[in-house]
């Protein structure tokens, strides 16, 4: 593939993703204004639900779980929650524990997104998303980039020129392997120029692991959500420098504001085994949908400056294919290693 052909890809791969994210606001606006109507059609599913987070706790995964399940008993689809985090490898060991052992349980959901679609690319594991059937889609966010508070690099331009003179003496925390802080750090690297085949990215399977690196000085640069990062940036003890919007979001500049034009959304949705009945994928999917009507969703959405993204059905279907068929041509292009 000449060099040209491979920049279009790329730049078609990224507009494709970013462009698949809706807009936060009107999307809430839409939310907010259906609420007693959804509210309404609420099922009743049983009286205990599990959700299986494929992830460490204290990340944007384990932080939509929990924060769905506390929607799901207020909105009277059951009266307890089950939590299970099974982390590692972009969610795909969870994903492989989940297909094995719930795939046919119609009381228990999966959490994913597009981290997990990045880690199957990436590592084409023997369990895959076939396995699996998506239900819906329930938020983006972006990624935030931070440093050190004691670190010399204070905006994207210190950074761009650290990557050039050195990319190896700039390494990147993230998340798994894969998934889209690893991408989207080969992304800054070719905005800046630099050789994303030099790139030395550390995973985490938990945005807490992340920041410790960071703090450490195990790691550069870190790369998560901003509600993974908000702590520690009031605290003082890490600073961002971007945002990988396309305009200022979180108090923060985009990259792309300041030069580089590096920008990705991150989503965030609930799955269902695939031996799950159709009509009780149906039942579930009205719960969860009730539930991101509920106020303590709402409420969540707010506080974790989530974007509302509701996806399901054949479009969500569509939706993953492409996303996947993205990070393929990613991972490819940016030659990214497990």
């Amino acid at each position: 593939m000449n060099p040209s052909r491979r920049t279009t890809l790329l730049q078609a791969a990224i507009a494709a993703a970013a462009a698949l994210t809706p807009l936060g606001r009107a999307a809430l606006a839409q939310q907010a204004s259906s609420t007693a109507a959804r509210a309404s059609r609420a099922p009743r599913l049983a009286a205990t639900l599990r959700i299986v987070i494929p992830a460490n706790p204290g990340g944007g995964w384990d932080q939509t779980g929990r924060a769905l399940g506390t929607a799901l008993v207020a909105a009277g689809a059951a009266d307890q929650i089950e939590y299970e985090n099974v982390g590692g490898k972009g969610g795909t060991i969870g994903l492989a524990k989940y297909a094995e052992k719930y795939g046919s349980d119609p009381n228990t959901l999966l959490i994913g997104g597009m981290v997990m679609v990045g880690a199957v690319a990436l590592q084409k594991p023997a369990v895959d998303l076939g396995h699996i059937q998506p239900l819906a889609r329930l938020t983006s966010d972006y990624l935030v980039a931070a440093v050190a508070a004691r670190s010399p690099i204070r905006n994207a331009k210190d950074l761009a020129d650290a990557l050039r003179a050195d990319i190896r003496a700039v390494p990147v925390a993230g998340g798994s392997a894969g998934g889209v802080d690893h991408i989207f750090s080969g992304v800054l690297a070719r905005a800046a120029k630099a050789n994303p085949e030099g790139l030395v990215y550390k995973p985490f399977a938990g945005g807490n692991e992340v920041v410790e690196s960071v703090l450490a000085g195990s790691a550069t640069v870190g790369l998560s959500g901003y509600s993974e990062f908000s702590d520690a940036i009031a605290a003082g003890k890490l600073r961002a420098i971007g945002v990988s919007a396309r305009r200022s979001v979180f108090g923060l500049p985009s990259f792309r504001e300041q030069g580089l034009d590096a920008v990705m959304a991150n989503w965030r949705g609930v799955l269902t085994g695939k031996a799950v009945p159709a009509s009780r994928a149906a039942e579930m999917l009205a719960a969860v949908e009730a539930a991101t009507a509920h106020e303590s969703w709402l409420r969540t959405l707010k506080q974790n400056r989530w974007e509302p993204s509701w996806l399901a059905g054949k479009d969500l279907a569509e939706f993953m294919e492409l996303d996947l068929t993205t990070a393929r041509v990613m991972v490819y292009l940016l030659k990214l290693k497990a």
